[in-house]
């Protein structure tokens, strides 16, 4: 991280702004003030201590003493404008700012350098929910810049403040050189929206337990002892930074014989390559153990041992809705052996793949990622991401896997390239998961066995998602021509459903329409992304133009069952301009919508499931339509 430079204070303001005014702003914009705290703070004070902290350096935030001001801005006014909002958000963006300066021998340290007395949570490690591939990339550029340059781009992408506006920000916060920072903050490319990820967010918590069993039967004096001990005893497993029995899992909590079973390498799952072809499943309970360190008991204690009870130094992240906790006896190993710098093994306990990830070179630090894959079929248990590197993925597939082949999903006419299989393992293809610019392609992974043909997604988790085409209550593979170029101008829409626990994305083509002044015929297409958990699908309704590239997204929805097997019905409109410039209302609803009108700002109906309205630009409408059984359906939004 570059060092920060932040000027002695400027004298304080605190008597312009009266403290229930800031109360006020504090307590109605608490959620955001410690977001943009959380982004400013120093990412090497690890996410659970950013998370306290910046909860306490915005309750800290407060003036100390009451003073004339004026009257507490309503709600509908918001944060602009509001002299107490912009007081608390300069004391929280100053704190921050002092959290991350060094500690020096000839000075007392300011109060936001040292661990915050409060908030404090006891029996629990509290961290934000794990974002996807983009947010730990944006985590890490925001890591190398200097603080000031982090509050700067913070605030031009959270706070939405213009370079003027920052800069008054930054030197009432003590930044000595507001001008260099911005410019620093520029070399971040600028991907605001996800400030708004749960990733960044220190209100919407995950929480683990630390140390129960030893608080409840131990006293102060005990574990004292015991810390000690362990200290001593890593001293001694580790020299030379090594790894230890355990590698880096935390203390054992307690000894019974079920615990100790599901970390006994020697009782791993382990099943035999041709299983899966006399085997009614086909799913990962069928999958071989593969790799050249399946023997290595040491690895695999390791392995079982993190997944148990991580370290404070184990990144862990799982996809939504997935448990994260120890299995509950001997896992299956699927895999374990070297991948790219890291030591990989993949363990499957029936509901959860496991992936445990060790540096090569001994060092320090893990990282334990797990995916919900309970239910899968064939083609959903077709491949795992062993590792990823430099923008690409290597998968680990199926054992009826013959065939592996790469394509560009928005190129059908291109054909696929074969992918080297070796024992199992793809070459390395690029992951359209690391895309962060404009999107001009979508690499898929094109699977070919005993099972049949499967397309397959990366979208950033550890077991990529099934792509088919079709009406929601018969879905099919991908593969085909036309399905092929049914997916290619809405394959980056795929972006939409990234780290969202997707099981599979199916495209539905449920409406055509032609299009006024004889400008053609459009398409409208739904895609619904299912989840392994079964809740939060999100839904894109999208048009696509004669010609056009790629598809415009018309209206989206989660937790909706629109589009789906339990209520396979649509309806959606845009506002679309002809190439004489007069302005449409096109609407279109699934094969059995029998009526469509309009709510708002345009009046116009018909019967079936086509409408078209003549209208103006920025006009504002709603939907509702009637099926031929009667039943009402609105349109998405």
């Amino acid at each position: 991280m570059q060092p920060q430079h932040v000027a002695p204070r400027p004298p304080s303001s605190a008597t312009d702004v009266d403290v229930e005014q800031a109360e006020a702003a504090l307590v109605e914009h608490y959620p955001r003030l410690v977001r943009l705290a959380y982004l400013v703070l120093p990412p090497g004070l690890g996410r659970g201590r950013r998370v306290l902290t910046a909860h306490a350096l915005v309750q800290r935030a407060l003036p100390r003493r009451r003073a004339s001001g004026p009257a507490i801005p309503t709600q509908s006014k918001g944060r602009d404008g509001d002299p107490g909002y912009a007081f608390v958000r300069r004391q929280v963006v100053r704190t921050a700012l002092d959290a991350g300066l060094p500690l020096r021998r000839a000075a007392w340290p300011r109060r936001s350098q040292l661990p915050p007395l409060l908030p404090q949570v006891w029996g629990l490690r509290l961290f934000p929910r794990s974002g996807g591939a983009e947010e730990l990339a944006l985590d890490q550029r925001l890591a190398a810049l200097s603080g000031p340059a982090r509050a700067a781009h913070v605030l031009r992408g959270l706070e939405r403040l213009q370079d003027g506006a920052v800069l008054r920000v930054l030197r009432s916060a003590g930044v000595a050189d507001p001008d260099a920072a911005l410019r620093e903050a520029g070399t971040v490319p600028a991907q605001y929206a996800l400030f708004e990820s749960p990733a960044f967010d220190p209100c919407a918590l995950q929480a683990r337990p630390t140390d129960l069993m030893r608080r409840r039967r131990h006293s102060r004096a005990v574990l004292a002892a015991a810390a000690a001990l362990a200290v001593c005893g890593a001293l001694v497993a580790l020299p030379g930074g090594g790894w230890g029995p355990d590698g880096a899992a935390a203390p054992s909590y307690a000894r019974n014989p079920a615990a100790e079973a599901a970390l006994d390498p020697g009782r791993l799952l382990r099943v035999a390559p041709a299983a899966w072809k006399s085997s009614s499943r086909t799913d990962f309970s069928v999958w071989p153990a593969r790799g050249a360190l399946a023997g290595d008991s040491a690895l695999l204690r390791r392995a079982l041992a993190v997944w148990a009870r991580p370290g404070g130094n184990v990144r862990v992240s799982g996809t939504p809705g997935t448990p994260t906790g120890g299995p509950a006896g001997p896992p299956q190993l699927l895999y374990a052996g070297q991948v790219d710098n890291a030591r990989v093994v993949i363990l499957y306990d029936g509901l959860r793949i496991a992936r445990y990830a060790e540096p090569k070179d001994g060092t320090q630090g893990a990282a334990l990622d797990f995916a919900r894959v309970d239910g899968a079929t064939a083609a959903e248990a077709g491949a795992v991401v062993l590792g990823r590197s430099d923008g690409n993925v290597r998968y680990l597939t199926a054992p009826w896997v013959t065939k592996a082949a790469e394509r560009d999903l928005t190129k059908p006419s291109a054909g696929a390239m074969d992918l080297d299989l070796t024992g199992g393992i793809t070459a390395p293809l690029a992951s359209p998961a690391a895309q962060t610019d404009s999107c001009t392609s979508w690499n898929v992974l094109q699977l070919t066995g005993a099972e049949g043909t499967s397309l397959l997604t990366d979208l950033g988790e550890l077991v990529p998602a099934r792509l088919t085409t079709g009406k929601p209550t018969a879905p099919h593979e991908a593969t085909g021509a036309k399905s092929l170029s049914a997916w290619a101008p809405f394959a980056c829409s795929l972006a939409d459903a990234r780290a969202q626990g997707v099981r599979s994305v199916n495209a539905w083509q449920y409406a055509e329409q032609s299009l006024p002044d004889a400008s053609g015929t459009a398409a409208w297409v739904c895609t619904r992304a299912e989840t392994w958990r079964g809740d939060g699908p999100r839904v894109l309704a999208q048009f696509h133009t004669p010609g056009g590239t790629y598809g415009a997204v018309a209206a989206r929805a989660q937790d909706v069952p629109a589009c789906g097997t339990r209520d396979p019905h649509v309806l959606a409109g845009v506002l679309w301009k002809s190439q004489t410039g007069s302005w449409y209302l096109l609407a279109a609803g699934s094969r059995d919508t029998a009526s469509i009108r309009t709510t708002g700002g345009v009046h116009a109906s018909t019967r079936g499931s086509l409408l078209t309205a003549r209208t103006t630009d920025g006009a504002q409408a709603g939907l509702e339509g009637t099926l031929e059984d009667g039943r009402p359906v609105s349109g998405l939004r």
